[in-house]
């Protein structure tokens, strides 16, 4: 038997997890009464030998029984009962433009601004992100991406290292990514842009590529940033983060960042951590 709580953040992919899930032969219940949780998961596991994988929504809807759900996830397990939390989180930034897009309220619904209600389930959650044995960021993933993770955890059951790489090109006249953990000047190296035959082209074509990566400087920036991401993504990991942006930039976004960050992208895949690169400011200007 396979007993997975699906949690997380309200707007982060909780109910399209559990289609998936439930499209995979999981039996799934979303919303279920925390205080029902036990009985529900000794049901399920003991008195139904027709059911061999389980999945069950819990979230913030459950109100002031949430904060007892840490003691009854200790009895569970206290009586045998193996579980997995998935947790899906998203950054705010996101989950706001998500409510905006849907005109949907969110669940903690207040007169305040919605960031606020955000940032309040978040420490609601806390201590269900700390249980959790697998965590999926959502900010920068589409569903097809994220069909892909869950099928990998839970259908095909690969080994699956909990920690994602965003890897973000921009450009520096458009603004820095607030969401980005480490920002890096690419505005040193040769600029494509002034070479007529490549101005209009992107660092995804051929001829921008071999033009930047001509430059010296570029390997030997790819060379450093990869021994300093090595060294920090392992500290990363043990404070318990679970993931990272890496933000490149150069003076438009649409050459030089664009080249280094699909360069850097093939070095990291070696890791086999999870990568999503996205080229914010590719088409602008």
């Amino acid at each position: 038997m396979r007993f997975v709580i699906v949690t997380g953040m309200s707007g982060a992919g909780k109910s399209s997890v559990l289609k998936m899930l439930e499209d995979a032969g999981y039996f799934c219940v979303d919303n279920l009464p925390i205080q029902l949780l036990e009985k529900f998961a000794a049901l399920t596991i003991y008195g139904n030998e027709g059911i061999d994988k389980v999945a069950l929504g819990i979230d913030i809807r459950s109100g002031d029984y949430l904060h007892k759900l840490g003691k009854i996830l200790d009895e569970l397990t206290d009586n045998n009962i193996l579980y997995e939390i998935l947790f899906l989180d998203c950054s705010t930034e996101t989950l706001v433009k998500r409510y905006k897009e849907t005109r949907r309220t969110h669940p903690l619904f207040s007169s305040s601004r919605i960031n606020n209600d955000i940032e309040t389930e978040r420490e609601e959650l806390e201590f269900l992100k700390k249980r959790a044995n697998f965590i999926i960021d959502t900010s920068w993933i589409l569903i097809k991406d994220l069909k892909t993770h869950i099928n990998k955890i839970f259908v095909n059951n690969e080994n699956y290292k909990n920690f994602f790489i965003n890897i973000l090109s921009f450009g520096f006249k458009y603004g820095i990514p607030t969401d980005a953990d480490l920002v890096f000047d690419l505005r040193f190296l040769v600029n494509p842009f002034y070479i007529l035959e490549l101005k209009d082209k992107t660092g995804n074509d051929l001829g921008v590529k071999d033009y930047v990566m001509a430059d010296p400087n570029s390997e030997i920036f790819l060379s450093k940033l990869y021994d300093m991401l090595l060294f920090l993504i392992p500290n990363y990991i043990a404070e318990g983060k679970n993931q990272l942006v890496i933000a490149i930039g150069c003076t438009g976004g649409k050459h030089r960042s664009v080249t280094i960050t699909n360069e850097l992208e093939k070095k990291l895949n070696e890791l086999e951590y999870s990568i999503k690169t996205v080229h914010r400011d590719i088409l602008k200007g």
